[in-house]
Formats: C-alpha cells, sequence, structure tokens
C-alpha cells in the first residue's frame, strides 16, 4: 500500500485515547476476557463521553507461538439502543494504522441506525496506537525530513532520499523490536477472529472502509465459515502488487483531481498542467509561509493538494490554497499538508504513517529498485503530471531496506463457502479507484462478492450523501438482504 491508502486524513488528525482497563469482563467461551470500563481522557482529547466502554484485550504476538507473549489491543463499544440485538459489528477504518478507538466515536453519528441494533466496536489494531503503535522518529526527525525531496532529480538527492528511507526503517526497527514483524494484516485478521469470540458472537459481522476492505477479505479467506454480514466500502484492489497500488491511486487521485477542475469551469487537462507546473516550481524554489521557519516544499505542496480530494466539502478550500500558492503564498497548503501529517500548532506529529509503513511493508514483499522505478516513471507520469512522479518514487522508497522481509505480492482472498459479502465501489473514490471494487468482488468468488456502485465523489460511499446507498447497508446489515450483484445508486 502506498502512502495515501486512507479512509480519510482528516480522521488521522483526532487525537488518540486510551483504553481504561477497570469493570466487569465480557467472556466466551474460551476463556478469552475483554474488562470493559470507562474511557479515559488522553493527553488534551476529552474521553468520548457516556454510552462508551473501553478496554484491553491480550492475544498472541506470534500467532505461530500461541503460548508465547502477548500483546494488548485496546478496544472501545457503545451498547445497541434497541432491544432486538443482533450481535458486534466490529469497525476498521483503513490507514494501515488508523486509530479505530480514536475514530469510532466521531462516526457514531453516521452510524446510529446501526446502532440500534449492533453494538459499535472498533479497536487499536496491533502496532497501532494504544496497542503499542510503532512510533519511528521523533518529531524534529520528522519535519527535518521534510526537506527530503520525494522526486529526486540528482545524483545526490536520489542518495538523500534512499538514505531518509533507510533510516526510517532502522527507527521502526529500534522503536518496535520483535513486533515489527508481526503487524501484518493476517496477523491483524487473527485479532479479529479472537476478538469475535471474547465478544460472545458466533459469527463476524464487519465494516471495513479502505485498507479495512482488504483486512476483511483476508479475514474472509482464513475464517469463511466465520463470516457474518459483512460490508466493504473504499476497496482496495487485492489483485494489484505494488506497482499496481500506485498506479491505481494515480489515476484514482488524478481521476479526482480533473473532476475538481471541472466543477469550478477549467479544462482538467489544462488544469493539470498548470499545477503541475506549480509543483516543477516549488521543486527549484520552495514558497515562504506564516509556519515560523518553514517553507511549502513540492513534497509538503503535493500532500495539501491530495487531503481535500478526499471528499468534495474540501474542493472550495483547495480553489483557495492554490489561489494563495500562485500567488506566492504557501500557507494554505502547508496547513492542508500539515493536516494529513497529523502535525499540530505545537510541532508534534502523530503516527498514523508509521504504523501505516510498518504494517504495509510487512504485507508486501516486493522491494522496488531505483533503476527500476526510473524506467516506470513515463508511464506514472502519463497517467497523472501531478500526482505520477511522486507515487512512482514511492514505490521504491517506501519499503526501501526495510528490516524485515514481506509476506506476499498480492492479499489472498478467496473466501468459498462464505456468505455474501457487500463490496461497495464509488466511481470518483481517488485513493481506492472504483475498479477494486470488481476485482474484490471477483476474488472473493462466485456468490460471496456483491456489488453495489454509487455514482459519486469521495472516498467511501455510506453516510456520504446517498440515500440509495445508506439504505441498500442498512437493508444487507440490519435485515439480511443482500442487493442484486451490480446495483447501481447514481
Amino acid at each position: 500500500m502506498t502512502r495515501f491508502a486512507r479512509w480519510t486524513a482528516l480522521a488521522a488528525c483526532a487525537a488518540l485515547l486510551a483504553a481504561g482497563c477497570v469493570g466487569s469482563g465480557d467472556r466466551d467461551r474460551g476463556g478469552t476476557a475483554i474488562d470493559w470500563g470507562r474511557c479515559e481522557a488522553s493527553g488534551d482529547t476529552p474521553a468520548p463521553g457516556d454510552g462508551w466502554q473501553c478496554g484491553t484485550l491480550r492475544v498472541p504476538l506470534d500467532w505461530s507461538d500461541p503460548d508465547g507473549g502477548t500483546i494488548g489491543l485496546a478496544l472501545i463499544r457503545a451498547r445497541a439502543t434497541g432491544d432486538d440485538r443482533l450481535g458486534s459489528l466490529l469497525f476498521n477504518f483503513g490507514g494501515p494504522g488508523g486509530s479505530g478507538v480514536s475514530m469510532l466515536p466521531s462516526y457514531a453519528t453516521t452510524a446510529s441506525k446501526l446502532r440500534e441494533r449492533y453494538d459499535l466496536v472498533s479497536w487499536d489494531p496491533r502496532g497501532v496506537a494504544a496497542s503499542e503503535g510503532i512510533r519511528c522518529r521523533d518529531d524534529e526527525e520528522i519535519q527535518a525530513a521534510e526537506s527530503v525531496d520525494s522526486t529526486p532529480d540528482t545524483p545526490a538527492e536520489k542518495r538523500a532520499y534512499f538514505a531518509d528511507a533507510a533510516d526510517f526503517g532502522k527507527g521502526c526497527r529500534e522503536s518496535a523490536g520483535k513486533l515489527l514483524a508481526h503487524v501484518s494484516t493476517t496477523d491483524t485478521a487473527r485479532d479479529m477472529d479472537r476478538i469475535r469470540q471474547a465478544l460472545g458472537d458466533d459469527r463476524l459481522h464487519y465494516f471495513g472502509i479502505s485498507y479495512g476492505t482488504e483486512l476483511g477479505g483476508v479475514y474472509a479467506h482464513l475464517f469463511p465459515k466465520r463470516v457474518g454480514r459483512l460490508v466493504l466500502d473504499a476497496v482496495v484492489d487485492p489483485s494489484a502488487d505494488t506497482v499496481g497500488h500506485a498506479e491505481n491511486q494515480t489515476r484514482g487521485f488524478q481521476r479526482a483531481l480533473e473532476n475538481y477542475l471541472e466543477s469550478t469551469g477549467r479544462d482538467p487537462g489544462q488544469g493539470s498542467r498548470e499545477i503541475a507546473e506549480l509543483l516543477d516550481r516549488l521543486d527549484a524554489e520552495p514558497l515562504p509561509t506564516s509556519s515560523k521557519g518553514r517553507e511549502l516544499t513540492q513534497s509538503l505542496a503535493l500532500t495539501g493538494i491530495v487531503l481535500p480530494l478526499y471528499g468534495e466539502d474540501g474542493w472550495p478550500v483547495l480553489t483557495s490554497a492554490l489561489e494563495a500558492a500562485e500567488e506566492g503564498d504557501g500557507s494554505e497548503l502547508l496547513a492542508l499538508a500539515d493536516g494529513y501529517n497529523e502535525r499540530d500548532a505545537s510541532g508534534r506529529y502523530g503516527t498514523t504513517t508509521h504504523s501505516q509503513r510498518a504494517i504495509s511493508c510487512l504485507d508486501d514483499k516486493q522491494r522496488m529498485t531505483a533503476d527500476r522505478t526510473e524506467e516506470l516513471l513515463p508511464e506514472f507520469e502519463r497517467i497523472s503530471p501531478v500526482f505520477g512522479s511522486f507515487l512512482g518514487w514511492d514505490t521504491a522508497g517506501w519499503c526501501h531496506e526495510w528490516p524485515v522481509p514481506g509476506q506476499h505480492d498480492t492479499p489472498e482472498v478467496s473466501a468459498p463457502g462464505a456468505a455474501p459479502v457487500l463490496v461497495i465501489g464509488n466511481t470518483g473514490d481517488p485513493a481506492t479507484p472504483y475498479e477494486g471494487a470488481r476485482r474484490m468482488a471477483d476474488e472473493l468468488g462466485e456468490g460471496v462478492g456483491t456489488v453495489l456502485t454509487w455514482e459519486g465523489e469521495g472516498h467511501g460511499a455510506y453516510g456520504s450523501g446517498s440515500d440509495c446507498v445508506d439504505s441498500t447497508v442498512d437493508a444487507y446489515l440490519l435485515e439480511g438482504t443482500v442487493p442484486k450483484d451490480g446495483k447501481v445508486c447514481s
């Protein structure tokens, strides 16, 4: 997975909540327990309030040695509000590396109808946030790395780019130790089944968004008979390898950018070329900003452009930021980049991207060389003059000299015999392009994957303004009504 594969970058800006560990426990027939108690505040972030419980579940560090050491998983829960309870509905909001403990309370309004019959549950996957979250650099090191050119043009810039990538991996190894080899999607899918048992559910009911769709597919492959009602929204293409994922995202963000430009009355091709020219100028000469001692570099500008493309609500903000940059002020694009990178006003950074990189580089065994990447750059730049070079170089830099080997070229998600899985694709999705939904359904297998298409914009369909999508998902999760494969919501 490349660095822009998240459900919503805005969610990454939320501070993390610590899990409470006092109270009565839920216990499954095998003896695994979650001790539920009140949710405590963390730093400047208040507890989520009444109706929420937090807890910790111990799971094996190494699933091949289940009697060895353990790791604690932080969970959060809101009980069902109605009397006709169906069980628990487990959420993963993407990343990889996103904190479910911090995200679920803000998502509860969107899922209020589902809460009538389900306990809403989420967790911080292993290596994320309160579940022994991985941190590979301190704040000063993260800010210093902003000066590294992510689209290197000279031998010196290439040396600096790959040296920075290798240094990041070393920091992860020093911080995480043995955990670094045990944060794969397969490990987390096995954790999910342990959570299911601890919650007392015979089958897993699950809502996965973005990377959470890959996680759901892997779970279905490992435990097809334990699949209950699974929704996969903003679907990762399980058939894509390292280069395929990067090309998919390049197409997706270019498509979203062109839709944005068209909405402003600009020619998409000309507008893209003008933005690419702005980025080229920033590569040579960064812009001043109102943030003391910081400039808007090409890489930060690109990140700032990415953030508002996650949803139409961000498009006016993007217009303002681009206009300011054209006039010589990089402050607005820098603020957007800081939002994506989880940097607060005091200069503290979050660690979502640290966990994201650790998980994705353990999953993916492909390691691209600089030479191979340079061969592919013309194709990336043909797909997108704005995003192509950045995401092309990312294929080589993201896991360069990673301290532990990866596990596979592509994830295995085939799930013969599983109950029907609802797979939702959004035609305007920038980070997980629409085509991945059909491929996920095909790989899940005949009679398992059922595709629902939304002709809309943004990353994720449920709760994004389509009554058709929401009612179809609600009918599936609440009543077990499986829509016809290929249903389209416009």
